[in-house]
């Protein structure tokens, strides 16, 4: 299916003089480029009235695109082509370093000023050699999601803090639960399929293990350690026990059907759980708490960022006018227009204390702790190389869960399959 750009028809902000109401002479016209998920759409239209009426001096248009890998591949000819028809673009958290020549340095544009009330993972996912190549917006994370009324029948005050704890718990809960006549229960689900799911549990799982992040921010391979070697160890130690054989192809959907189903007492899985849980026909609404992911024994918890940003092109005409939309769409009155009326996940720290949002959002109240963990994949310092090293990373991983290969010498071929990809050098985490 071929995709053209649908614009999508904003008032021009209005200029009221006293002989009446005229249009401004002389505006300045920013055209964005988003996606239409589920309401963000009309959200993104809600932000950008409320910003022209705030500056009628410039006019916004507001154009659909195409989702995922399609839209990047038409932001891809633009870039070819040096076109200035798109001056601000949505971006997905793993594309910076891959179209970053592209991209202005929005430091340049104000945006020191208001990156400090972000997380700071976020922000550090689009920081690269001092610039800001987008200003993110949107967050999601790695979240912990357990079963409340389980934890409670067996005695349990709270939810596991490390990855030992988490194994003891489970066993215990799904043992029990068992013999009480449920064969099907499981203790933890995850997406452990061959694909970039898998880059991002195992991410979380070297991270809170003080294993590193499988290639440092200056350039250096990590991944090749005792840390993250015990850590896999024991990650493929739970399938076939707490998790089952088939976590090795369960992607989001499929391991959240097994929880949402009221069959497992832990879940690693993104922010999209807890409305399909509080639904009218869940078997455990009402039932299951989120938190942050466990840690490893000599680690902290840790998150692997997922979201989208606002960049914008080198090619525009008006950067200024460009960088000062981005950022108002990433401001804390857009993001409370998306929590309030879309529970859209931002990513300002305030948002999660603001009334008006948890109101609307309860859950959102347990997700500060969570986003504040959050860590990017290596997608910005390997630039167009990412897939390829996200590809060696995730297989290297699949094998050790599924048996083929033992975690050291995984990882060790891993190694030198990523020094093959990036030219970068090996080091210590």
């Amino acid at each position: 299916m071929s995709w053209s750009l649908r614009p999508l028809v904003l008032l021009a902000a209005l200029a009221l003089a006293s002989a009446g109401a005229i249009a401004l002479a002389q505006s300045v016209t920013v055209r964005v480029a988003v996606g239409a998920v589920a309401t963000e759409l009309q959200l993104h239209r809600q932000a950008l009235d409320l910003f022209m009426a705030e500056n009628p001096d410039i006019r916004v248009e507001l154009f659909e695109t195409p989702s995922g890998g399609d839209r990047l591949g038409l932001y891809l000819q633009f870039f070819e082509a040096q076109s200035p028809d798109m001056d601000v673009l949505q971006t997905d958290v793993i594309w910076p370093g891959i179209i970053e020549e592209h991209l202005v340095d929005l430091m340049r544009y104000g945006a020191g000023d208001v990156i400090d009330g972000h997380f700071p993972g976020a922000v550090a996912n689009y920081m690269l050699d001092g610039r800001l190549l987008a200003i993110p917006y949107q967050m999601g994370a790695g979240m912990f999601w357990y079963r409340t009324d389980l934890l409670e029948r067996y005695g349990y005050a709270g939810p596991p803090t490390t990855w030992r704890e988490m194994e003891e718990m489970a066993t215990v809960i799904m043992e029990g639960e068992r013999a009480a006549g449920n064969p099907d229960m499981w203790g933890f689900v995850f997406q452990g399929n061959a694909y970039e799911g898998l880059t991002t549990n195992a991410l979380e799982w070297l991270v809170s293990s003080g294993a590193g992040d499988i290639i440092s921010s200056d350039r250096v391979i990590t991944v090749n350690n005792d840390a993250a070697i015990d850590m896999l160890e024991m990650a493929a130690g739970w399938v076939g026990t707490i998790s089952p054989v088939g976590v090795t192809g369960f992607i989001e959907g499929t391991s959240a059907d097994v929880f949402l189903s009221g069959n497992a007492v832990f879940l690693r899985n993104w922010p999209f759980v807890y409305g399909a849980g509080q639904a009218e026909t869940s078997a455990i609404r009402d039932r299951f708490g989120v938190t942050v992911l466990p840690a490893g024994d000599a680690g902290r918890p840790a998150a692997t960022l997922g979201g989208q940003s606002f960049a914008v092109s080198r090619y525009s005409q008006n950067p200024e006018a460009a960088a000062k939309v981005a950022l108002f769409l990433a401001s804390m009155d857009a993001q409370k227009i998306r929590a309030v009326d879309g529970s859209f996940s931002g990513t300002l720290a305030a948002l999660y204390e603001d009334p008006d949002v948890l109101a609307r959002n309860p859950f959102f109240d347990g997700l500060q702790d969570v986003f504040a963990a959050a860590v990017g994949r290596p997608t910005t310092v390997t630039g167009s190389d990412y897939t390829e090293v996200s590809r060696a990373f995730w297989t290297a991983v699949h094998d050790v869960l599924t048996g083929r290969r033992d975690a050291e010498t995984s990882l060790a071929l891993l190694e030198l399959e990523l020094e093959s990809i990036t030219g970068f050098a090996t080091g210590a985490p």
